[in-house]
């Protein structure tokens, strides 16, 4: 069985004493880390303080990182920083980067494998607009960003990497794609992974769903077969709630 993954995306929200606040709340009462990952992915200026408290169930990670190691990159972080500060995962390819600051497919590509040059563990982003979901080119805007995202990636790195479905349309609208319509896109990922590597692949790589999701929605999103767990946008800055759905996810990994 895959084991589920929770990641709450903080994007640029809290201070460092609302983090570590948020951090020594939630540590005592998150599952073991045998059980369910979990993570916070929060900005660059609070590693240091997240890092030395995150615990044996918590792993702090990054929100980027640059496709070059060193160089004339202004307000940029590399690969190398972050495995400095002992950080695990590094979100890829979200939305957000997508659309304000013009990363391509290309670029997603890249920074994947200075993830992997570095260490560090991929949670790569990928999903439709609302005009792609209702003109019916779901399919194929999926297959073109799996495609390009994890050209040249062997099945032996693909294996670490972790992918989060995330539908531009759900993502802070307080809409959530229903269970049935998220898991069909996970499904369909994974038949993608299927042609592009093998059917033993596409059943170990671990795909999350992203899109508002909430406490009151995530245990029905998680009992989908195809779906591993959930990157967590707004829900994720509550310390309660996080707790909440990182116990949903250790639910589905005993049932």
């Amino acid at each position: 069985m895959r084991k589920p993954i929770i990641a709450g995306n903080w994007k640029m929200f809290k201070t460092r004493d609302e983090a570590l606040f948020f951090v020594l709340q939630v540590s005592p009462l998150l599952p073991p880390i045998k059980n369910v990952d979990t993570v916070i992915l929060a900005q660059a200026p609070l590693f240091r303080c997240l890092v030395k408290r995150q615990g044996d169930n918590l792993r702090i990670g990054a929100q980027n990182v640059h496709f070059a190691d060193e160089g004339a990159y202004t307000g940029e972080i590399s690969g190398p920083l972050l495995k400095s500060y002992n950080i695990d995962y590094v979100v890829i390819g979200h939305s957000e980067r997508r659309k304000y600051f013009y990363e391509t497919d290309e670029i997603v590509n890249q920074k994947v494998f200075a993830a992997i040059r570095n260490g560090l563990l991929p949670i790569v982003c990928v999903g439709e607009l609302l005009e792609e979901r209702e003109n019916g080119t779901t399919n194929e805007v999926l297959r073109r960003q799996v495609t390009k995202a994890f050209a040249g990636v062997s099945e032996k790195d693909m294996k670490k990497i972790v992918i989060a479905y995330e539908p531009v349309w759900a993502i802070g609208t307080g809409k959530t794609a229903t269970a049935d319509v998220a898991d069909e896109a996970c499904g369909f990922i994974r038949s993608i992974l299927a042609d592009l590597y093998s059917e033993n692949l596409s059943q170990i790589v671990r795909i999350q769903y992203g899109g508002s999701v909430n406490p009151k929605n995530i245990e029905e999103l998680l009992s989908k077969p195809n779906i591993d767990g959930a990157l967590i946008g707004g829900a994720s800055l509550d310390p309660e709630q996080f707790v909440m759905m990182a116990n949903a996810a250790l639910k589905k990994q005993a049932q």
